[in-house]
């Protein structure tokens, strides 16, 4: 069992490690890791999620006890460490807001689908894909939601409202999600020569991601509030994922899909949450240092799950 957890595990943080030394030896400069994770989010990611959503059993995949099973921890997580910032730390609220998001926002794109696809298959992501469709809206709507409720200086309501509508249909990952969609529902199909152009790019969209990640990482450092990082690692990694667990059991999620909706719920914070605070300018060190503290963790954390699932 040991073997075999390290055998899915290690290939991926090898790669994120590849492209942190890569960046710190100056083999690659900030530019390259740039342009390499702009490729990314433009073309790769978008080209995997289409194909993913174009050919997703809907009615299987968008399983309410599934949605409710991850989303729930993941809600409770940002209130409880939203919670511990203001009693424990004495943060002011919107600081406290921005620090819980980074218990919020887990890192499903890059570690949740490499980790997920190595340990359980490729016919293992279909519920992965639909919790990741709702991933960025259901956060971003429920942190700056918080954010306004906390008094926290920012954009008016309508502004806010405004910024996220503008944000979903000029974000390259929603365009992909949207188009597959629209393939799914229309049941029309690509011509073979595109059809076989877009999988030559999803191929290349997770190590490709994975790299990048490691390259951006080198530009966060673990600043002195590691304790409030700690926290926010130390639920993100444990927390969310044991409600995930608790849930899917009551609800009697099927095996298969709870082993899913669990390993999902393990990953560390996604950059996503220093992008958050830095929305509002706010616990921006706690941020950064919450996303270095808990992709270095997991990979312990992660490897205790495997052999909890199986």
């Amino acid at each position: 069992m040991f073997v075999t957890i390290i055998n899915i595990i290690a290939p991926v943080f090898i790669v994120i490690g590849a492209g942190y030394l890569a960046v710190k030896s100056k083999l690659m400069s900030d530019d390259m890791v740039d342009g390499l994770n702009r490729f990314v989010v433009l073309f790769a990611i978008p080209c995997l999620l289409f194909n993913a959503t174009s050919t997703l059993d809907l009615g299987a995949a968008y399983s309410w006890r599934v949605l409710i099973s991850f989303y729930t921890g993941a809600a409770l997580n940002f209130v409880i460490v939203t919670t511990l910032a203001i009693k424990l730390f004495h943060r002011p609220p919107g600081e406290a807001v921005a620090i819980g998001f980074g218990a919020l926002f887990s890192n499903l794109l890059l570690l949740g689908l490499s980790i997920s696809e190595r340990a359980y298959g490729v016919e293992s992501l279909d519920p992965a894909y639909a919790i990741i469709s709702l991933h960025a809206p259901f956060c971003y709507l429920l942190g700056i939601t918080a954010m306004e409720f906390m008094g926290a200086r920012g954009p008016t309501v309508l502004g806010t409202a405004h910024i996220i509508v503008k944000a979903m249909f000029r974000n390259s990952l929603m365009i992909g999600l949207g188009l597959g969609f629209a393939v799914n529902l229309s049941g029309l199909a690509l011509p073979d020569v595109a059809q076989s152009a877009v999988d030559m790019i999803s191929r290349a969209a997770l190590p490709a991601a994975l790299f990048g990640l490691g390259g951006v990482l080198t530009r966060y450092v673990v600043s002195d509030t590691i304790y409030e990082a700690g926290m926010v690692s130390s639920l993100s990694l444990i927390l969310h994922p044991t409600i995930a667990y608790g849930l899917c059991l009551l609800l009697e999620v099927p095996e298969t899909t709870t082993r899913s909706v669990v390993l999902l719920a393990a990953m560390a914070p996604g950059v996503n949450a220093y992008l958050f605070a830095a929305m509002y300018n706010k616990a921006l060190n706690t941020a950064a240092s919450a996303v270095i503290l808990g992709t270095s963790f997991s990979v312990i954390t992660i490897s205790i799950w495997l052999w909890i699932l199986g």
